[in-house]
């Protein structure tokens, strides 16, 4: 199964995502994470990529998708995946379906902005590895350390209250409008926000038609 999570900052996408892949057996592919490793690992792409970052530049769709592209060219996703991070904008979304990349189900989580607000102050994420974890609704298991790789968890910049209504601008003026694309497709899912992570997954995996 290939699919996409799209939600506001906030929503919880990366820890829904961390669910998914461990139910339904698929790599999460993260944008972020693939763009450093292709630089780290000095790939052609990646090369290309450092050259923007370097430069102090954001690095252009188009090698985003070259990245992507490449990821996905990998054994480990030929069962499926989930993308996490892309597409954030229309332009994004036709970059990938021109490169041929397309997805049986786009899953958006709707929250309120106001609960994204409160939320957001005890979100943290790894440093090393980047799981994401919640101070009260998904904490670690010991305070401030990873459980996956024992990295240090920390609050990002951009999940401090002074950036979150800047971030929710942004995301309702460029991302949200990727859902009437999608749903134009027929891909579209919606899952209402759940009191619960558990609650939250369980109704996800039901509107993928998967046994929960």
């Amino acid at each position: 199964m290939k699919l996409i999570l799209l939600g506001a900052p906030g929503a919880g996408k990366g820890t829904q995502a961390a669910i998914l892949q461990e139910k339904l057996g698929i790599p999460t592919i993260s944008t972020g994470n693939i763009l450093r490793a292709a630089i780290k690992n000095e790939t052609p792409v990646g090369l290309k990529a450092k050259s923007y970052v370097d430069a102090g530049q954001l690095v252009p769709d188009e090698v985003i998708i070259d990245v992507i592209s490449e990821r996905l060219q990998e054994s480990d996703c030929q069962s499926g995946y989930i993308l996490d991070g892309v597409p954030r904008t229309i332009a994004q979304a036709e970059a990938l379906e021109n490169a041929g990349i397309r997805f049986d189900a786009v899953v958006a989580i709707e929250i309120p902005d106001e609960r994204i607000v409160r939320r957001m102050s005890g979100r943290r994420v790894c440093e090393s590895c980047g799981a994401s974890y919640h101070i009260v609704s998904v904490p670690s298991k010991v305070e401030g350390v990873c459980d996956v790789c024992g990295g240090r968890l920390v609050q990002r910049k951009d999940d401090k209250p002074e950036t979150v209504l800047d971030r929710l601008s942004v995301y309702h003026r460029e991302t949200e409008p990727l859902k009437g694309f999608y749903e134009a497709r027929g891909i579209l899912k919606t899952v209402e926000d759940r009191p619960s992570v558990d609650e939250t997954s369980r109704a996800i995996l039901a509107v993928l038609g998967c046994e929960v």
